[in-house]
């Protein structure tokens, strides 16, 4: 089943999430944070047990970042 793309905007950037499943079945969270034409992709070590809560991590890590200036 294909899931649409979740996308926010937060300030001047927009943030996507997306999620993997690795070998031992756990998802792996990364997150897309765009302005204009500059995009930077993160991912992070956590492992989940869901796509949801992979997606849900890489979306409140991307808000943290932009509202805290770490952006920069």
């Amino acid at each position: 089943m294909l899931q649409q793309k979740i996308k926010e905007q937060v300030g001047n950037y927009i943030v996507t999430p997306f999620s993997r499943i690795n070998a031992s079945g756990q998802f792996a969270a990364s997150v897309s944070i765009r302005r204009g034409v500059y995009d930077r992709i993160l991912r992070f070590a956590p492992q989940f047990e869901s796509e949801a809560m992979a997606n849900s991590y890489a979306l409140a890590q991307a808000h943290s970042m932009v509202l805290s200036n770490q952006l920069c």
